[in-house]
C-alpha cells in the first residue's frame, strides 16, 4: 500500500519509450488505462521521459514544447525532414533526427561515409527559431564522423592537402590536412549549448566510439580501425586534449565536435530531460511513481531514463516501480537502483517477436497487476 486509500493515490507515469513496439508516450497511455480498469478512482499524471535518444523530442512535445520540422540534410546526403521542439528560448534538438540510423534504408550502413551535416543544419534552425538554450541529445547516429559534417554546416572548412574539402563521413577525416573554425557561425558563441547523453565514452581508443558502437552502424574490424586512426587524426588538429572528455564519443563523437568547437557542455541525458521536461514538479505532485523502458539490463543502470527517475523519486522518499519488455536486473540490483519492483512483458508472453507486437495490450495487463499490488 502506498496511500491510505486506492482514489487518494497520486501516480507519476515517467517511462520511456519501448524501443520498437512502444513511444513513451503509447507507454504511459497503456500504463494509464490498465491502471483504471483496477482503481477507475486513481489519480494518473503522465510524463514520458527521454534520455537524450532518440524519441527526445517528442518527450519534450508531450511536455509542452511546440513542434517544429526543417528540411536537412540526411546521413547519406539525401534530403530528409527532421523534427525539433520549442518552448520560448529553449529548443530541444534530438541528432537522431537528422543523422540517425532510422534515416537509413533496411541494411543499408555506410559507417566510413555517413555525415553529421543534418545535425548542424538542425541546430541552426532552432538558433533561427530563437534560441539561446539548446538541449542537444545525442544517441542512435548513423554516423562516425566526430561531428565533422555538423561543423561545416556551421561554416567550419575541413581542407585535405590539395585545399578541397575531404570527403563526408570519418573516414574522409584520415585526408584532413586543415580544419578551418574562423568560418563558424558566431551566433553560436552566445549559446548555451548542453550536450545530453546517456553515454560518456571518449572519442578514440579502446572505450572510444569507433570501437564501441561502430558495429552497430555496420562497420566492419577493418572500419573500426581506419574510424579511429581518422578521428586520432581529426582531434590532434581540433584539439587532443576535449578527446579524452566524458561525451566526445558520444554518438560517433559529434560529442566531440560540440565540445571543442561549440563550447558545448556535458550532462548526463536524463537529468538534463528530468529538469526540462519538468520532472521534480510532477514528482512533487506524486505519491507513487511507474517508470521503465524496453530493456532494463545492465545498462539501464548507467544513465538511462528509469535509473534516473527512480533515483530523484528515491530521494524524495517515493516508491517506484518498473515496466519493460525485457528483464534482466537481479531484484538486488534493482534496489540499489531504487526500484521496488519490476513487471516484465515476457513474463506474460515469452516469445519476444508476440511480445513486441502485442507490447500495448501486454502492458495494459501488467498496468492491471501493478494496480493490484500496489493501489488497491
Amino acid at each position: 500500500m502506498v496511500t491510505d486509500g486506492a482514489v487518494t493515490a497520486r501516480v507519476l507515469v515517467a517511462a520511456d519509450k519501448f524501443k520498437g513496439s512502444l513511444t513513451a508516450v503509447q507507454v504511459a497511455e497503456r500504463v494509464t488505462a490498465g491502471l483504471r480498469r483496477v482503481v477507475p478512482g486513481v489519480r494518473v499524471e503522465t510524463l514520458p521521459v527521454a534520455d537524450g535518444g532518440d524519441g527526445t523530442v517528442a518527450a519534450a512535445v508531450a511536455a509542452g514544447f511546440e513542434r517544429r520540422e526543417a528540411r536537412v540534410t540526411g546521413p547519406l546526403g539525401d534530403p530528409v525532414t527532421a523534427a525539433y521542439a520549442v518552448r520560448g528560448t529553449t529548443a530541444v534538438v534530438e541528432m537522431a533526427e537528422a543523422s540517425g540510423l532510422q534515416h537509413l534504408p533496411e541494411g543499408v550502413f555506410a559507417p566510413l561515409t555517413a555525415t553529421t551535416y543534418g545535425s548542424g543544419e538542425l541546430l541552426l534552425a532552432a538558433v533561427d527559431a530563437g534560441a539561446r538554450t539548446i538541449v542537444f541529445g545525442v544517441g542512435g547516429s548513423a554516423t562516425t564522423d566526430g561531428g565533422a559534417g555538423m561543423l561545416a554546416a556551421l561554416g567550419a572548412r575541413f581542407l585535405d592537402a590539395d585545399g578541397k574539402p575531404v570527403g563526408p563521413g570519418g573516414g574522409g577525416l584520415a585526408d584532413l590536412a586543415e580544419a578551418d573554425l574562423s568560418g563558424l557561425d558566431p551566433r553560436f558563441a552566445g549559446i548555451d549549448l548542453v550536450l545530453a547523453s546517456d553515454v560518456d565514452n571518449p572519442l578514440t581508443g579502446p572505450k572510444g566510439a569507433p570501437e564501441v558502437y561502430g558495429r552497430q552502424k555496420g562497420a566492419t574490424e577493418a572500419d573500426i580501425a581506419t574510424l579511429d586512426a581518422a578521428l586520432a587524426h581529426y582531434a590532434s588538429l581540433l584539439g587532443p586534449a576535449q578527446a579524452g572528455l566524458p561525451g566526445a564519443g558520444a554518438a560517433g563523437g559529434i560529442g566531440y565536435g560540440a565540445l571543442v568547437a561549440l563550447g558545448a557542455r556535458f550532462r548526463p541525458g536524463i537529468e538534463v530531460m528530468l529538469d526540462v521536461l519538468g520532472f521534480a514538479p510532477a514528482l512533487d505532485r506524486a505519491t507513487f511513481v511507474i517508470t521503465g523502458e524496453g530493456s532494463l539490463d545492465a545498462q539501464t543502470l548507467h544513465g538511462k531514463a528509469p535509473a534516473g527517475v527512480a533515483a530523484a523519486a528515491r530521494a524524495a522518499g517515493v516508491e517506484v516501480v518498473a515496466v519493460c519488455g525485457r528483464l534482466t536486473l537481479s531484484p538486488e540490483a534493482l534496489e540499489g537502483a531504487g526500484i521496488r519492483r519490476a513487471y516484465a512483458l515476457l513474463d506474460l508472453e515469452p516469445d519476444p517477436a508476440v511480445c513486441m507486437a502485442e507490447a500495448g495490450p501486454l502492458l495494459e495487463r501488467v498496468a492491471e497487476s501493478i494496480a493490484r499490488d500496489f493501489l488497491a
